[in-house]
């Protein structure tokens, strides 16, 4: 739709939506609560209003469920040189920090009552005076907040002021959850894995054939993006370098078992010791017998390279036990999987994985 709100990544029907509320909503100066479930992106929406607010000032975030309850006051409206114990000099708070610019107030939901009357003051006046200070100081500041909460239901609480609620909710903003946008998964996979791979450049990439991405558009995302991404980071551990199907993502990364997972870690284990146990000879070049190779024996590769592929060195071995397990046993991979400590699905798995 435009640069401005790339950070939102979708063209779903919700998603559509969400960035023509933004746009609409952004010029103006009034405050705004962006409410929605755990993981949808709330910030990221913040973030996208202040950048198509065009407001000089920077972004400053804050999370009022993570500051304790003492410091809160300071963090926000900042201190005056010996204001309290530590305030050892003067400093500015986030009210400060985002003047020109957006102050978001995370989680507003968990800020107790006394600070939220600070707070309607300070929305009422656009006046802050730091712990400690006589002083007022005038800002510009634009507030906008995000709750996964009922803010209707902690007023009827007596846990969050009415008159307050009233100033804040002047342009509600409801985020969709990922399960009312499956439609966007595709895009969203993507490009959470190229912003990935930016950061993990040389790492193998991981990618979603057909049947992979189907399968992500069929799950409930109890967790919404946030736990995506969980699920992305759990497909570059177990799957790196390979495309990933239906039974991938069904077995080991939606439904991952632990057990499961130690099995695989031991059977790949197994595949070293079958380097240090194979027994039997070995004849070289003038038909000396030598013996199979250790796993400490491969250290001595740097003494003729500087760097070595760790990776390509493992699949390179894993495909030649497995050729010649399956050349043994006459292409039966149950035979061949015994051979290789390996269960017959593990097998078969890699098989196919590498093309033999």
């Amino acid at each position: 739709m435009t640069v401005i709100l790339s950070k939102l990544v979708g063209t779903s029907e919700a998603a559509t939506r969400l960035k023509k509320l933004i746009l609409m909503v952004a010029p103006s100066n009034s405050a705004v609560i962006i409410q929605g479930q755990t993981g949808v992106g709330k910030e990221l929406v913040a973030e996208s209003l202040h950048d198509a607010s065009r407001r000089k000032g920077k972004f400053v975030a804050v999370n009022c469920a993570a500051i304790p309850r003492d410091l809160m006051e300071a963090e926000l409206f900042g201190y005056e040189k010996g204001a309290f114990t530590g305030a050892l000099k003067t400093t500015q708070g986030k009210f400060e920090q985002a003047n020109k610019g957006t102050l978001f107030l995370d989680e507003i939901g968990d800020m107790n009552l006394d600070l939220q009357s600070k707070l309607l003051r300070v929305l009422e006046n656009s006046n802050v005076t730091r712990v400690g200070g006589r002083t007022d100081i005038k800002l510009d500041v634009r507030i906008v907040c995000a709750t996964h909460k009922d803010l209707n239901e902690l007023v009827s609480q007596n846990k969050f002021r009415e008159d307050l609620l009233f100033r804040l909710n002047v342009f509600p903003i409801q985020v969709p959850t990922l399960k009312e946008r499956l439609d966007d998964i595709p895009e969203i996979v993507s490009h959470l894995l190229k912003k990935t791979q930016q950061l993990t450049a040389g790492d193998p990439v991981v990618s979603f054939d057909e049947s992979g991405i189907k399968a992500l558009k069929s799950y409930d995302w109890p967790g919404n993006i946030r736990e995506l991404k969980n699920i992305l980071e759990r497909a570059k551990v177990f799957f790196p370098g390979q495309k990933i199907n239906h039974e991938k993502v069904n077995k080991t990364l939606l439904g991952f078992d632990q057990n499961s997972f130690f099995d695989r870690a031991e059977e790949t284990a197994s595949i070293w010791g079958a380097l240090d146990e194979l027994g039997g000879v070995v004849r070289g070049q003038d038909n000396t017998v030598q013996a199979p190779p250790l796993p400490e024996d491969f250290s001595r590769m740097f003494d003729s390279s500087n760097s070595i592929d760790i990776r390509k060195l493992l699949r390179d071995i894993e495909i030649v036990l497995i050729e010649k397990a399956l050349e043994r046993n006459s292409s039966n991979t149950s035979e061949a999987a015994k051979d290789l400590h390996l269960q017959r699905t593990t097998l078969i798995e890699k098989i196919k994985k590498y093309g033999l």
